[in-house]
């Protein structure tokens, strides 16, 4: 899979191109499993296509995060969709996760590269200690005023580096005289996802947040069927109520038994809840 696969190209009209994006179905858990696997075993480039596709949404989500640099909105995406390809290529899907959540770091470390082989300073980056100062200042600094010596040891504090780098750092991102040096043959050894400090959840974040909770509703769901009615009854009522769970005397009162016993009861259907989650 390169960069010749048929896809969708962000040229001409911008706002065409996103919703044709938008057009592309989403794919369900299992749609997405059997396409990975048809790519993985048979090499089938129609499969991969199709899970690219399903995805370019979110490229256009995450490009829209690095606009701040003045780089071309389309140029972020083809970069992203580059970082897309190669997520695709490497995707297992025997290990249980959504292919969302495993592209995100293959398409911001594209685009990182992107921005960083083509914003024009004075040797803003060089060493990769630089580019990691480079990205986490951009999103930290709290305006394009420079920064106070307060802010500076405040931020020197955060990233763990010190006062003078964050200082020398800002200096060069006001400069625009000679272009960036091209990236380094070992660029690909570091992971710029680990460091790009952006604390705000993006689209892509949002819903892996929101299957993960669907994820967990099941399995609490599962765990609740596999207790008996008394259990259940002790579970909900001392753990599942948003307000004034039931006291252990309120339910030895109900159910005309110790307290001790609702206890114990209530350790027992823990116990075999926690299993049952750990097994699904």
């Amino acid at each position: 899979m390169t960069r010749t696969m048929s896809l969708p190209v962000p040229v001409g009209s911008l706002e065409s191109y996103i919703q044709a994006v938008n057009r592309f179905p989403m794919l369900s858990f299992e749609e997405e499993r059997s396409l990975a696997r048809k790519f993985r075993s048979e090499n089938d480039v129609e499969a991969a296509r199709q899970l690219v596709l399903s995805h370019l949404r979110l490229v256009v989500a995450i490009a829209r995060g690095y606009m701040g640099y003045g780089l071309p909105q389309g140029d972020l995406i083809q970069e992203g969709n580059i970082g897309l390809m190669k997520a695709v290529k490497r995707f297992d899907p025997e290990r249980g996760v959504r292919l969302v959540s495993f592209a995100i770091h293959w398409i911001r470390a594209e685009i990182h590269e992107f921005v960083l082989r083509n914003w024009h300073m004075v040797k803003v980056a060089t060493t990769k200690a630089q580019r990691k100062l480079f990205f986490n200042l951009r999103s930290m600094k709290p305006s394009l005023a420079p920064l106070t010596r307060n802010e500076i040891g405040s931020m020197a504090r955060q990233l763990s580096v010190k006062p003078e780098e964050v200082a020398e750092m800002e200096m060069r991102l006001a400069g625009h005289e000679i272009s960036l040096e091209p990236a380094s043959d070992e660029d690909e050894s570091y992971a710029p996802i680990a460091y790009l400090a952006d604390h705000a959840p993006g689209p892509a974040e949002i819903a892996e947040t929101n299957q993960d909770e669907t994820l967990r509703a099941r399995g609490l769901e599962a765990a609740l069927a596999s207790l008996d009615a008394r259990s259940r009854r002790i579970i909900e009522a001392r753990w599942l109520r948003e307000k004034d769970p039931a006291t252990l005397h309120e339910l030895a009162a109900e159910f005309k038994v110790s307290a001790e016993r609702i206890r114990q009861i209530e350790a027992k259907a823990l116990g075999k809840m926690k299993s049952v989650v750990a097994a699904a």
